[in-house]
């Protein structure tokens, strides 16, 4: 089980993986609703060229993902496939599914 802090250094690893080459002309806010103890609300932002990442509840969010921290932490650090998990329903996606698939590509 990821702490609270594993989880939300994930969100620190993705601006560091960012590739605004791959983000180009992309304006979206996603809010990531992480369930447990060691979960919580954390939001990417992407518009021009940049990711900025906060805690917290995003105004409007063009996606939401659902998960466990755990769940979410093991997809992020490649011990579970990001499909197999949305498959299963470990991850859930609301608003804009498009934009999901869009999103692993920009953070590695």
């Amino acid at each position: 089980m990821a702490t609270h802090d594993e989880v939300a250094a994930i969100f620190g690893k993705m601006q560091e993986r960012f590739d605004p080459k791959k983000a180009e002309g992309m304006n979206a806010t996603i809010q990531f609703q992480l369930a447990g103890d060691n979960g919580g609300p954390f939001w990417v932002r992407i518009a021009d060229g940049k990711l900025d990442t906060g805690s917290g509840n995003a105004e409007n969010a063009k996606m939401t993902l659902l998960a466990s921290a755990d769940d979410f932490y093991s997809m992020m650090t490649g011990s579970l496939n990001a499909m197999n998990a949305f498959m299963t329903g470990k991850v859930k996606i609301q608003g804009d599914t498009g934009l999901a698939l869009k999103l692993m590509p920009l953070i590695g």
